[in-house]
């Protein structure tokens, strides 16, 4: 078995080429507006880059007064093409993109491999975006980190959660939510469902269901946790692809949201 998860969707979702992919994401992060907080997790979409770019710039770009703290990135992400049960590791020791290689981080992946929820997964991370479109954000934001990737498949929000207390840290540990909102409804639709799915998670309300969020399972495990953690959420951007790159008919909705230690407010 390869220890190496290559890239799926470089081309697709993304510049393959390696100079024009850090050209576009130094362009969407210089574009972002500035949001002063100290995040500890992140909401980001997970669409091509034309599409929800300049939508997860804004979570990342709050990230860069601490980078250099963040050593460790937690990422959960839906399945979409393997059904799983649980949570599933890749099972490799890195995965590579076209900025260069994530190695990830085996002890945090040990913590946590005894826990009935969690299972290994070769299969479901080969073709999965929802966590591959988050990296070269990363690797463009944080000098140094490993990776702990998660393709979530059917979970409670209580399995979730469980994982993410394992693995919570400190300051050296981001988490980040991989998801997009609303799919393939009018514009307008879209932006009141959108508008209300983001309302619940400010508020700390789950169950968020599928076809409000693709990544509502993740999402409802962060709620749990931001409520045991005292976490508070902050909406940073919200748009859809109508917005972006796309027609008005069928539209993708994207937030980006962060949550925080205590209470901060966003400037």
């Amino acid at each position: 078995m390869s220890t190496i998860r290559t890239p799926a969707v470089a081309g697709l979702f993304y510049p393959a080429d390696p100079r024009q992919l850090a050209h576009d994401v130094q362009q969407l992060l210089a574009a972002a507006q500035p949001h002063e907080l100290t995040p500890k997790a992140l909401i980001v979409p997970h669409a091509g880059f034309i599409y929800s770019g300049a939508i997860a710039a804004t979570a990342y770009a709050t990230l860069q007064p601490i980078a250099a703290h963040i050593r460790r990135v937690v990422l959960l992400g839906p399945t979409h093409r393997v059904a799983v049960r649980g949570l599933a590791l890749p099972g490799v020791e890195a995965f590579d993109t076209p900025l260069g290689r994530v190695m990830l981080d085996t002890a945090a992946a040990h913590s946590i491999a005894d826990l009935p929820q969690v299972t290994v997964s070769a299969q479901a991370h080969a073709l999965e975006h929802s966590l591959e479109v988050q990296l070269p954000f990363l690797q463009s934001v944080l000098p140094d980190f490993t990776l702990l990737p998660l393709a979530v498949g059917m979970a409670t929000p209580e399995e979730v959660a469980e994982v993410l207390k394992t693995l919570w840290g400190g300051a050296e540990t981001l988490i980040v939510i991989s998801s997009d909102l609303s799919h393939f409804l009018p514009y307008a639709t879209a932006q009141r469902m959108d508008h209300d799915t983001v309302q619940a998670i400010l508020k700390l309300r789950q169950p968020i269901d599928h076809d409000h969020a693709c990544g509502g399972t993740p999402i409802n495990g962060m709620i749990v946790a931001a409520r045991q953690h005292h976490l508070t959420p902050h909406l940073l951007d919200l748009r859809n692809s109508g917005d972006t790159a796309g027609s008005y008919d069928r539209v993708v909705g994207y937030a980006a949201l962060a949550f925080t230690e205590g209470i901060e407010h966003a400037n």
